[in-house]
């Protein structure tokens, strides 16, 4: 049994114990009331310097402009009072930075959590106020990260020596399930009205029996939905007269929720969204260009960030890219535009030797989780995907193999060709045979022939590239780059939980990017002592 509490003629609290049959001095405590009603806190102390929030009310209140925000109100003579800009900003930002995407939960937040009635002076704005706010700052949001980013330029954040851009997939607002093309849409208006003209004649030949009523109302609401479903299809067909194209000219697929977005396929499976591209500077990993596409290739993205950074650049500075934004059109450009970059191509690992064991080191699929299906058979590997070393006569395969020359002065078809072939020891027990040989139970060896350049015919800019990514000094530049913008990613996706846009619209995404964006670069200011 549990001792007993009582109390003697005194007022004294003891234990009576069964088992020694004494009474013993029991402790007493204050009763703690966590929810108290009425809390006497001063809220300018809650901001203490060195933090986020302090530096985020700090530049609102002493350094951003933000009349351009004065503009979407016309109540000076009649009206409501408007909330302030700046007061909407800090509650916006400061809810970022926690992980607080919905407006909803920043409403709650601005009524319960102790910070964000510090930053909005215990006003209480309405979520439909906040996410108003939000989805209409397009180019106000623009003009604030332009301010900011001339504060952390001013406070020696920015080196100019080297940016690295890259580009994260995040999901939108849009349903998956309803995009496709034109002619998907077709077909599925088509099936949808088949099946209500079907449901209805059925419906006519069972009006001469008797039928339950609740049986007969569920059909007839079932109709409804896919007429009103069909109708949808055929508005939005009406709407959109042609299907949406790349930049090729090729079919993109459309969505019926938001058709800016775009079907990407990503590490963890496809999903309908938005490319977030950043341009950060090497120095302290600051945002110095942010951007948001309705696309999925890389290469289409490149060129709009670096013509956005021309006011930056200097002689010195230098722009990296991964293989994604790779393509001799880019490379072309960015010479025409005298960019000095270094961009990645897809075999740059495979070419250099401190890669050359990185297969064992990638993780084996699970069979009991890979729901894939059958896997597609993959193509055989092309002379482009070897890599030929002219100047010293030698040639690397995709398994980082040397082959070995084997005929130097030959012809092909009649032009004058190189041709290289593996050996055995590396060939036979090959774990890529299936990829590399059209015959692996007959063939040995692979052999591949390459036709040296024709002195008239010039050096490409993929080759240049090549050549100068592969050098000592460009594998050492290029080295910053994963170091630069890959934890910038990180902190966004997983510290803050920013993995996700909550708008529809290419210019409302990016102005949601770009709120995004500025919690990263207002902590680093917050890092580096600004306004204690």
């Amino acid at each position: 049994m549990l001792p007993q509490r009582n109390k003697n003629r005194n007022g004294e609290s003891k234990r009576y114990s069964i088992l020694t049959e004494k009474y013993t001095p029991m402790a007493r405590y204050k009763h703690i009331d966590t929810n108290p009603r009425f809390l006497p806190v001063d809220l300018a102390r809650q901001l203490l310097p060195g933090t986020f929030e302090h530096a985020l009310n700090h530049l609102l209140d002493h350094e951003i402009d933000l009349s351009d925000f004065d503009k979407r109100f016309v109540n000076d003579l009649t009206g409501a009072l408007a909330y302030p800009p700046a007061m909407l900003l800090k509650v916006v930002l400061f809810a970022y930075a926690q992980g607080i995407v919905s407006s909803r939960g920043i409403e709650r937040a601005c009524r319960e959590h102790v910070t964000f009635i510090a930053l909005c002076g215990d006003s209480g704005p309405h979520f439909t106020t906040i996410a108003n706010f939000v989805s209409t700052g397009g180019d106000d949001i623009a003009r604030l990260f332009a301010q900011i980013l001339f504060i952390c330029d001013r406070q020696g954040l920015i080196g100019r020596e080297m940016f690295a851009i890259d580009g994260v997939k995040l999901p939108s607002n849009a349903a998956k399930s309803r995009s496709g093309t034109r002619a998907d849409f077709e077909r599925q208006a088509t099936k949808l009205e088949a099946a209500a003209k079907t449901m209805l004649a059925r419906h006519r030949e069972e009006d001469a029996t008797s039928v339950e009523p609740n049986l007969r109302a569920k059909e007839t609401k079932r109709i409804k939905r896919i007429e009103h479903d069909a109708a949808q299809l055929r508005g939005w067909l009406t709407e959109h007269p042609e299907d949406r194209r790349g930049a090729k000219g090729a079919i993109r697929k459309s969505n019926r929720t938001d058709n800016e977005s775009a079907k990407m396929a990503t590490g963890k499976g496809v999903m309908q969204g938005y490319t977030g591209v950043a341009a950060v500077d090497g120095k302290h990993q600051i945002i110095v260009e942010a951007q948001a596409h309705g696309t999925g290739s890389e290469q289409e993205l490149l060129i709009p960030v670096v013509k956005a950074l021309q006011g930056m650049l200097t002689e010195d500075t230098l722009i990296t890219a991964d293989a994604g934004y790779h393509s001799e059109a880019n490379l072309k450009t960015l010479d025409q535009m005298e960019v000095d970059a270094l961009i990645a191509d897809n075999q740059m690992r495979r070419r250099d030797e401190r890669f050359a064991d990185q297969g064992k080191y990638k993780a084996l699929p699970d069979p009991l989780h890979d729901k894939s299906g059958k896997k597609k058979q993959l193509s055989v590997y092309r002379p482009e995907d070897f890599y030929h070393h002219p100047e010293t006569q030698t040639c690397t395969c995709p398994a980082g193999k040397k082959l070995y020359g084997n005929g130097s002065d030959c012809t092909i078809n009649g032009h004058a060709a190189i041709r290289y072939r593996g050996a055995k020891r590396d060939c036979v027990p090959c774990d890529q045979r299936d990829r590399c040989l059209r015959t692996p139970d007959k063939t040995e060896t692979r052999q591949v022939a390459f036709f040296p350049r024709q002195p008239d015919k010039p050096e490409t800019h993929t080759v240049k590239m090549k050549a100068r990514i592969d050098s000592p000094e460009g594998r050492s530049q290029y080295g910053q780059r994963f170091a630069t913008v890959e934890p910038v990613f990180g902190n966004l996706r997983h510290n803050k939980r920013l993995n996700r846009f909550t708008l529809r619209g290419r210019k409302k995404v990016e102005g949601q990017w770009k709120l995004y964006c500025l919690v990263h670069n207002i902590e680093k200011l917050a890092h580096q002592g600004y306004a204690q």
